[in-house]
């Protein structure tokens, strides 16, 4: 009977595709043939009270926005609306814009909030009304059928009011008959409007809550915008060209978002204290100097972007009293906006941190101070010292220009998952007697002038946790000294390596990359490659000693004899590439083979002119032995397994 009434709905949707879609997602999962029947009904009534096809369709499609239960959603969905026509919206923008509008209640953390907006997010992705747009770094976008948002316009045309000319090409502001009295949202963003003429400007918008004005290039705000507006609670002017505020927002009274991101010509804020409703202020990519005036007095923020390379300092006592701030930012590369532990101490409900401590101390003091409140941070990037590395990812510390840090355990957040070394001339090697590197995922050491190993072999032993047991990726560059990746401690200066290192020890490891360590003989011992069953890819440049990239220890060779074959075991290993290795002889020792399902590419170019063996790369066969021995082809005029004359080669297998 349902596969009857659902034949019956597909003819009611005129046999339109995306009609069809969206109409039978609403009912998806519903076997009670009683709300089919009804469905059906609502779907009829509403079609025969319309005429024309496009209205028609428009009609079909609001079926499903009909059937959205909870009011809030049907806000969530109309939002995306005031964004133009085919926009990729990224859906965290989305969500703090539902944030922002309260469309999503208050919760605990502004990370429980942002989980709400995914799952609403799901409900119009499921109901057919947002579409995914899919790109090589996953589904981080979404955006409106066109249809749909046609749909979308003609309710808001009605109830609830919005005027919406949004990418429209605008050069001035809509004529003032166009702002009803009942408006409740405009947006004008991504137009060309660079000046807002008094002349067209409603003298009353009594119930205007959101202004968007984003991405257009307008230099001045007029003093009677923030005129008689008392509902205005969301201005968006990010992208613009402005160069200051009237003292007339201080009017707006129940504002509680103000976004100025990206207006790289404003220098000048007006007093902000009456603003006593402010939660979010986004001044990100600005131009002033100074903290506006009265911020001290905007208790009820929860996120604060400040972001600011000109920003002269961050005054004493400010953070003190922003006890509620869930979100701060500050720019890591302004020096005169380093941070003092003290001044985060209060900030007990802080989840995403983007700041700059001068010295390891006070890093160390912050992060203690979140440890015992109980409190992870659950985005940051935290930087440490005056030299720099760019963070793309979250969950980053970068450590850098710090001269007087020789390694001695840092208190990481213990989720930190990216940890930048850069210029920190008195490291030896990383020191970890706890779990502050348990979870790290990459691991990049940079311009470290006496670091010698990654790790001492005592560390290892004395560590309670397991460090680098997470590691995906290890990227070692610019390291005159490093002479191994683990190393007893009596060894250092000597390149005596270890052969106990515990079995989790870089077990996860799957890009290994490293350049300029001019010390570096063996890239990788033969008693490491058993935690080396991850690796996937290696890259290897301008190491100026190298020898070989996989070595056997001595005592092997001489317990199996100089002829007996070494199998070195890589399985997942798809991509060497080696560049400007003057001194290389070989990828293995000579009586080695390497077994390897998934190689797919070696790459050799630039100068390594000394590699005279290309070693055997074979699968296992059933009974775990090596098939025999396979001959790569070379280009013409190369000699197999020796020979000069490499650079530039590209071997596939």
């Amino acid at each position: 009977m349902i596969f009857i009434m659902f034949l019956t709905i597909v003819e009611e949707c005129a046999g339109l595709p995306l009609t069809i879609v969206v109409v039978a997602s609403t009912l998806k999962g519903e076997e009670e043939p009683l709300i089919w029947k009804n469905a059906l009904r609502e779907l009829k009534e509403t079609i025969e009270k319309v005429e024309g096809v496009e209205a028609k369709v428009i009609e079909r499609l609001k079926f499903s926005f009909d059937h959205l239960k909870d009011e809030k959603v049907k806000y969530c969905f109309l939002h995306c609306a005031l964004f133009p026509e085919d926009f990729e919206i990224w859906k965290d923008e989305l969500i703090e814009c539902w944030i922002e509008e309260g469309f999503i209640d208050d919760m605990a953390t502004r990370h429980e909030m942002k989980g709400k907006g995914h799952v609403i997010l799901k409900k119009l992705e499921y109901n057919c009304l947002l579409e995914n747009i899919t790109t090589e770094f996953g589904l981080h976008r979404i955006k409106m059928h066109d249809a749909v948002r046609d749909m979308a316009l003609s309710i808001t045309r009605m109830n609830p009011r919005y005027m919406i000319q949004a990418g429209s090409q605008l050069e001035e502001l809509p004529e003032k008959e166009q702002w009803s009295p009942d408006i409740e949202k405009v947006s004008l963003m991504y137009n060309s409007i660079s000046e807002v003429s008094i002349d067209v400007l409603p003298t009353k918008c009594q119930l205007l809550t959101t202004l968007l004005l984003r991405g257009n290039p307008v230099k001045k705000i007029p003093y009677s915008l923030f005129m008689n507006k008392p509902c205005l609670s969301v201005l968006n002017l990010p992208f613009t060209k402005i160069e200051s505020l009237p003292n007339s927002i201080s009017e707006l009274k129940n504002l509680t978002t103000l976004l100025l991101r990206g207006c790289y010509q404003l220098r000048d804020l007006p007093c902000l204290s009456m603003l006593q409703e402010l939660k979010k202020l986004d001044l990100c990519w600005t131009e002033i100097e100074e903290v506006p005036e009265g911020m001290d007095l905007l208790i009820k923020l929860r996120y604060l972007d400040l972001q600011v390379f000109t920003l002269k300092e961050i005054p004493a006592g400010l953070l003190l009293k922003l006890v509620h701030l869930q979100h701060l930012s500050f720019d890591v590369y302004n020096e005169k906006t380093s941070l003092k532990a003290e001044e985060m101490e209060p900030l007990k409900k802080l989840e995403c941190f983007t700041g700059r401590f001068e010295d390891i101390n006070e890093f160390n003091k912050f992060i203690a101070s979140m440890q015992q409140c109980k409190k992870n941070l659950i985005k940051y990037y935290l930087q440490v010292g005056s030299s720099f590395m760019p963070a793309a990812r979250d969950k980053t510390v970068t450590i850098g220009g710090v001269q007087n840090w020789e390694g001695e355990l840092i208190t990481h957040p213990i989720e930190n998952q990216h940890l930048n070394i850069v210029k920190c001339d008195y490291l030896r090697n990383i020191v970890d007697d706890n779990s502050s590197l348990k979870n790290a995922i990459e691991l990049r050491i940079y311009e470290c002038k006496g670091i010698e190993c990654v790790v001492s072999l005592s560390s290892l032993a004395s560590s309670s946790a397991h460090p680098f047991q997470s590691v995906e990726i290890l990227d070692l560059q610019h390291l005159p000294k490093l002479s191994a990746l683990i190393m007893n401690d009596a060894g250092i200066g000597s390149a005596t390596t270890s052969t106990f290192a515990p079995s989790t020890t870089f077990s996860h490891l799957k890009k290994f990359y490293l350049q300029r360590c001019s010390s570096m003989k063996t890239l990788l011992p033969h008693w490491l490659l058993p935690n080396l069953q991850n690796l996937k890819e290696i890259h290897v440049g301008a190491c100026s000693q190298l020898v070989e990239i996989l070595g056997a220890a001595t005592s092997e060779v001489e317990e199996k004899g100089s002829d007996a074959l070494i199998k070195f075991h890589l399985p997942k290993l798809g991509e060497v590439e080696l560049w400007r290795l003057p001194n290389l002889k070989s990828i293995c020792s000579k009586s080695g083979v390497m077994v390897c399902d998934s190689l797919q590419l070696i790459q050799v170019s630039g100068d390594c002119d000394e590699l005279k063996r290309i070693p055997p790369f074979v699968p296992l066969v059933g009974n775990g032995q090596p098939f025999a021995m396979l001959h790569l082809l070379l280009p013409s005029g190369q000699a197999q397994n020796g020979g000069n004359g490499w650079s530039g080669m590209t071997i596939q297998t």
